[in-house]
């Protein structure tokens, strides 16, 4: 990442002006309309245009919150979730009584609720490559605040071959990024998320918010970005961030803003491929070792009541272990697993059981418990949850 030339400023506006605003429409929007840079122009162009959100969690919520305040006339949601309780902590455009509800829906209702002229269309399914093109071609801007790399690469690519700028943020524990690509922007600083990360990172590095966790409040700080992003590429104003990405750090309170240039080795995008393949959900390594040595819950609970002498290790962190965790277990986190540094821990006079939270982090401690010898080590399929859920409902789900 380094500097790409002299190109800045503002680009042409993306969206068309509506015909006209209603009188209800400029009583509404009239701190919008006394902005010079926003005015009458603007507004009728944020009513006309048409904005895919994917995603209603984290980051989707504020921004949709925004962008319908705002006066975006139609907004297409792509979420095939339902809302859940841990969602509340961060995901506000969701409420209690929404829990067990698609997401789309509970989320086409708040903005409905804040703007009733609004269009809101509902794509209640999971974005796969199959229709993701014909999809966003039927709008002029695409956001992404999802948290798995196999979405972000289709968004991506799916955006450059329907030649669409998108606005991309993510969160992580206390730290945030907020960027804008758009292959064909029209003043040659064409530039997409490949330029960024060239390469998906190995499985299990970078952990997603449920497994590592994220502070609620960091999301309206990035959703707020991805919604001003948006605002400006539709009204033709200020400075997007096309190659520039923002970082924030919520612990520090800082903002600090890095340069992306063109990969100049980079591959043309031709096509749409197997997103799942290319980022994987575990290594290979990981999935070879979970073949044929993974026990689901029941099956533990089975050999626990038959009396089994078992080593059933915890993979995860202290605070996870201080939320949940089965009985009679061990904790060795999987850092210390891989490092080596755990595996004097590990008992070897009994067959060994790793389980984490979902199962993901127990297949990659397993890989290495069998490079070391432990050839009878299993790991518990779908982790502590799946214990939770189908063995002691009586423990917490997290």
């Amino acid at each position: 990442m380094s500097s790409q030339g002299s190109l800045t400023g503002s680009l042409p506006p993306l969206v068309e002006p509506a015909a006209e605003l209603s009188n209800e429409e400029v009583a509404r929007y009239s701190r919008h309309l006394i902005i010079p840079d926003v005015g009458m122009d603007g507004q009728k162009r944020l009513k006309n245009a048409k904005v895919l959100v994917i995603g209603a969690g984290g980051l989707g919520s504020p921004t949709l919150l925004y962008l319908a305040a705002a006066g975006i006339g139609t907004i297409g949601i792509v979420e095939f979730d339902i809302v859940d309780e841990s969602n509340l902590q961060r995901q506000v455009i969701h409420g209690q009584s929404d829990i067990g509800r698609p997401k789309a829906e509970s989320a086409r209702d708040s903005i409905l609720e804040i703007n009733p002229y609004v269009t809101v269309n509902i794509h209640d399914q999971r974005l796969e490559p199959e229709g993701a093109i014909e999809l966003f071609s039927q709008y002029d801007l695409i956001l992404d605040g999802t948290d798995n790399f196999a979405t972000r690469y289709l968004v991506n690519d799916a955006a450059v071959l329907a030649h669409k700028p998108y606005v991309w943020g993510s969160i992580y524990r206390f730290e945030g990024q907020a960027s804008v690509f758009w292959e064909d922007a029209p003043d040659g600083r064409g530039i997409n998320y490949r330029d960024l990360y060239p390469q998906a990172p190995p499985p299990g590095m970078v952990p997603s918010c449920a497994e590592g966790g994220v502070l609620g409040i960091l999301c309206a700080s990035i959703g707020s970005i991805m919604g001003t992003e948006a605002i400006k590429l539709i009204c033709g104003i200020g400075e997007p961030l096309l190659g520039r990405l923002m970082v924030y750090d919520a612990l520090d309170m800082t903002y600090r803003t890095i340069k992306i240039r063109k990969d100049p080795e980079g591959e043309r995008i031709a096509g749409l491929i197997d997103y799942d393949d290319f980022c994987g959900v575990v290594s290979n390594e990981a999935s070879d070792a979970a073949a044929g040595s993974t026990l689901t819950a029941v099956e533990l609970k089975q050999k626990i009541d038959a009396g089994e002498k078992l080593a059933i290790i915890d993979v995860r962190e202290p605070v996870e272990w201080d939320i949940v965790r089965i009985e009679g277990a061990t904790l060795i986190p999987k850092g210390e697993i891989l490092s080596g540094e755990g595996l004097a821990k590990v008992p070897q006079d009994r067959p060994t059981v790793l389980y984490c939270k979902t199962g993901i982090r127990s297949a990659e401690a397993l890989a290495a418990l069998k490079r070391a010898g432990f050839a009878d080590a299993t790991h518990l399929q779908g982790g502590v949850t799946a214990w939770a859920n189908q063995v002691d409902k009586t423990l917490p789900v997290y």
